[in-house]
């Protein structure tokens, strides 16, 4: 793990690097990199080692939607108002007041906002948002008590959203626009105007709405490169004191994903993706279509990969980004 005081952030733009081997990259590596990704539909591959741009492959203030990576922003401030005090991980839904349209059995009311935040609540209610891949793996209502199984659940995520904006006063996003986008001097996302850069989707099955967000590339791999230092922004603290670190803690197995922390996606043991032994440490935000911001701290390396899945059809599988990954690893001349 780099010590987090030793990483160059970016300034108000992103410095790039003086050349490929400065950055500690094999130039043919790098041009099967860049052959590879012209098979698939990556619309941006932005790689920042060091505090400074490697590679950028599209175009990097370009805005996509976020899909699941919104999650993860939430995972961080949430670390303020358990700080600050206005959020009790042991609070209980019963004791918040929280339901839903079907009724939560009095068993589903004993789980916390920790099992929420884990994944772990027992609560498979419907919720809105969510994949075909996620309504697969759903378990069956009631199979599982609160804090005993992990599942990848949106009603978990959606829920805590309704949480944080009850108990706060503040929606998610003007909170991300002030605690985060504001501090680290993100570029591009804006909550301002007609179409701001987060909004909130509303569903029938649930009364726990979703709150996405759109962001460029180059404002994602800031909000990487932050906890890459460990919550620090040009040696000051954005985030809580360990609020990083406790996020990606390796909460439970998630089988061939890897781990799963606070709303991250966790290495484990070196599985994360198909086809790469993923360097020990490693973690990202990831979302629907092959949208990824991959911290990589023992490389001092943020990976950010988008596409645009607005377009019917248009996605990178995970088999495709673990190829991508596996060939940009072996594309680096040196593992200091």
């Amino acid at each position: 793990m780099i010590a987090a005081s030793s990483v160059a952030n970016p300034g108000k733009d992103w410095e790039l690097h003086g050349s490929e081997t400065e950055a500690g990259f094999d130039g043919d590596g790098l041009d099967t990199l860049r052959a590879f990704v012209a098979t698939q539909p990556t619309d941006m591959l932005l790689v920042v080692r060091q505090g400074k741009v490697a590679l950028s492959l599209g175009e990097p203030d370009r805005k996509f939607l976020c899909h699941s990576m919104r999650k993860s922003f939430l995972a961080a401030l949430i670390g303020f108002e358990v700080e600050e005090g206005r959020i009790d991980l042991s609070a209980t839904l019963e004791h918040l007041g929280i339901n839903d349209r079907e009724g939560l059995s009095d068993i589903e009311r004993q789980a916390t906002v920790y099992d929420l935040l884990t994944a772990r609540s027992g609560i498979y209610h419907p919720a809105g948002y969510e994949t075909p891949w996620m309504r697969r793996i759903k378990e069956p209502r009631h199979s599982h008590a609160p804090g005993t199984f992990w599942c990848y659940n949106n009603w978990d995520f959606n829920a805590l959203g309704t949480i944080f904006e009850t108990l706060t006063g503040e929606t998610v996003h003007q909170a991300f626009a002030r605690r985060i986008a504001g501090p680290i001097g993100m570029q591009d996302f804006t909550h301002a105007g007609d179409e701001p850069d987060g909004w909130h989707e509303s569903f029938d099955i649930s009364e726990h709405r979703a709150y996405p967000f759109r962001m460029s590339s180059r404002d994602l791999a800031r909000f990487g490169q932050l906890f890459l230092q460990r919550g620090l922004w040009s040696g000051t603290s954005v985030l809580p004191s360990g609020w990083a670190q406790q996020c990606v803690m390796p909460y439970s197995h998630a089988g061939t994903h890897g781990g799963y922390g606070y709303m991250w996606w966790l290495e484990r043991e070196g599985v994360f993706l198909p086809s790469v032994v993923t360097p020990r440490g490693s973690y990202a935000a990831m979302g629907a279509g092959g949208h990824y911001c991959i911290v990589i701290p023992a490389l001092d390396m943020v990976v950010v990969h988008r596409v645009d899945t607005e377009i019917q059809g248009r996605e990178v599988t995970r088999f495709g980004m673990g190829k991508l990954l596996r060939l940009l690893l072996a594309a680096m001349n040196d593992t200091s």
